[in-house]
């Protein structure tokens, strides 16, 4: 038996029975209504059923639903850097983190258009507690995260998620994505924690420098912009909880209906851009930065710089970025038609006496123009 019994995804000889299990479950007739509306649903149960591995499964039905998701909640998806990677190489894809579902979706979509390897994904185990959505998250290629364990336990944990992202990576030649940080990041600071960095390197081989180990998995920075968030207003009670110190308690099935809200809401225009494989980056620091404390932080600036630097800066960025600093320093960068529609949206959505939840709603959508502005000024002093 796999020592990845628990958080693997389906090999593909398990494929067709798991579909057997879910074939008649509502929410997947919704799904592939959704996908193949013009079909009886006769149509994809014979195509579904006659399925025997998850590359037939993901492109015969979840690479046509993301298409549907795009013609639907999107006025479409722009690409940059994947020039960089090799069709014959696995990638560790760190990537940002906006939306539950389709921030994998996309990228896997994007890859498989361009002949590339789609992804191992790492998928926390509060979104996959139905029976349904685990087998459908299983034969979507995800590997399971366990949250919420004592101390003991979350070792243990951590230590076989890292030897199955070694595996799929160097033993399989599987690209693996995975976030920058546990859960989404809600407050648009894109900020990796070193806590997934440390759990990656544990399953360094023994006496192996974790930075010369990370050079081996070829780590890809990954940015994902939505221009719109459809999910904006649902993170704001969080939001606001944290700007007032409170201690946040999710709602029941609150990231159920942010999931679906993610996937259905409106988005506008998509940006997924792959940064520079950090395979030079991580060699530099390795000569000038001593110590593993120090140099698990500077492998983590190295990829926040990547991340914030490739990420696409829509008019709504600039616009929030401006009405928070009550300016009109990026005034150019977008139209009295788009800043209307984002005020709408804005007034629409908060309570405009509430100074702190304006403030977290504005700052949700200018942080990525603060922080990108910011590296750049650093960049100039540097040189």
């Amino acid at each position: 038996m796999s020592p990845f019994e628990d958080i693997r995804p389906y090999y593909d000889t398990e494929v067709n029975q798991a579909i057997r299990q879910i074939i008649d479950h509502p929410m997947l007739k919704s799904m592939m209504n959704f996908t193949f509306p013009e079909q009886a649903d006769e149509y994809w149960k014979d195509l579904m059923l006659h399925c025997h591995s998850i590359r037939d499964f993901q492109i015969n039905f979840i690479y046509p639903g993301v298409q549907k998701v795009l013609e639907k909640s999107s006025d479409g998806l722009s690409t940059s850097g994947f020039e960089k990677l090799d069709k014959s190489t696995s990638y560790l894809f760190i990537s940002n983190h906006r939306d539950i579902i389709l921030d994998t979706s996309l990228l896997n979509a994007c890859l498989y258009e361009k002949g590339l390897f789609m992804t191992t994904s790492a998928i926390g185990d509060n979104l996959i507690q139905k029976p349904f959505l685990k087998h459908l998250s299983r034969l979507t290629r995800n590997f399971v995260i366990k949250r919420g364990l004592p101390a003991r336990e979350l070792l243990e944990s951590s230590k076989l998620v890292s030897s199955y992202i070694r595996h799929s990576l160097l033993r399989e030649n599987r690209s693996v994505w995975i976030a920058q940080r546990e859960g989404r990041t809600k407050d648009g600071n894109d900020q990796t924690h070193k806590g997934v960095l440390k759990m990656i390197s544990m399953a360094a081989d023994p006496k192996e420098n974790f930075l010369d180990y990370f050079q081996r998995l070829n780590v890809v920075p990954v940015s994902i912009s939505y221009e719109y968030d459809p999910t904006d207003i649902l993170k704001m009670p969080e939001l606001l909880a944290k700007a007032r110190q409170e201690t946040y308690v999710k709602g029941e099935n609150e990231d159920f209906k942010t999931l679906l809200s993610g996937i259905i809401g409106q988005k506008k225009r998509i940006h997924i851009h792959i940064g520079d494989i950090l395979t030079d980056g991580i060699e530099k620091i390795k000569k000038d930065v001593s110590g593993q404390v120090k140099q698990l932080q500077a492998l983590a600036d190295l990829i926040d710089e990547q991340i914030i630097l490739g990420y696409k800066l829509w008019p709504t960025k600039y616009i929030a970025h401006d009405l928070l600093m009550n300016s009109d320093q990026f005034a150019s960068e977008y139209t009295p038609e788009q800043k209307a529609l984002f005020e709408a949206r804005f007034r629409r959505g908060v309570d405009q006496n509430d100074e702190t939840a304006i403030k977290s709603y504005l700052s949700m959508y200018a942080n990525p123009v603060i922080n990108q502005k910011k590296i750049m000024e650093e960049m100039k002093g540097i040189t």
